[in-house]
């Protein structure tokens, strides 16, 4: 079993991962109470400007990071990047401290610092802080929109690009494909699948990828 900790468990991927995470000896580090642990879980609960100490200190051989939210959701720009960039980045330099050698973190599909989109773009910086650490291995997921059903607020306008997907996938082919809907549950399979894999360096992957681990 691999040493691995988990922040973003509270969402819909984060909860996903605890649920197939049986092979996994997982450390979660939440800001609140987390449900459907296993036993051989570790739940630590702590605001988040103590997670970097905190990770560095548990010193997990793997980092996995499902933290994300939207701006609607934060209730400002500013708010968002302080989650999805300066969060995941401080909880990724505590596991990088700690001596972690891989880094598994969740972005999104079209993510790049050059984005126009500031959402793209915030998610495109993460990325690159993420490279920056020098994890001997960092796999970075950008799936298209997440499907399935979230814990916590509801997201309004997700919910209705779910209700769409069907018809939106239908037309999406091609090099596009990656921007079709993909459920947590398969992006966290995934996650797990990529769990203490050796070979070292920095992969992107993208729906078809995710897929194809997740199976």
């Amino acid at each position: 079993m691999s040493d691995a900790l988990l922040v973003g468990a509270t969402g819909m991927v984060g909860g996903a991962v605890i649920a197939n995470a049986d092979a996994l000896r997982l450390t979660i580090l939440a800001r609140r109470e987390t449900a459907g642990l296993l036993p051989q879980h570790k739940l630590l609960v702590a605001p988040p400007e103590q997670w970097g100490e905190i990770i560095a200190a548990e010193r997990p051989a793997i980092f996995i990071s499902c933290l994300g939210t939207t701006i609607r959701q934060a209730g400002s720009q500013a708010a968002f990047r302080a989650v999805d960039h300066d969060l995941v980045l401080a909880a990724a330099r505590g596991a990088k401290e700690g001596g972690a050698q891989q880094a598994i973190v969740v972005s999104s599909v079209g993510a790049s610092a050059k984005a126009g989109n500031f959402y793209l773009r915030t998610k495109g910086e993460t990325e690159d802080g993420l490279r920056a650490l020098g994890f001997e291995r960092l796999d970075i997921l950008r799936p298209g929109l997440l499907t399935g059903e979230r814990q916590g607020p509801a997201r309004v306008g997700e919910g209705i690009a779910m209700l769409a997907a069907p018809l939106t996938n239908a037309l999406l082919h091609g090099s596009l494909r990656r921007y079709r809907s993909i459920p947590g549950e398969t992006v966290a399979r995934a996650i797990v699948a990529l769990a203490g894999r050796s070979d070292s360096g920095v992969h992107i992957h993208e729906n078809d990828v995710i897929r194809v681990l997740a199976d």
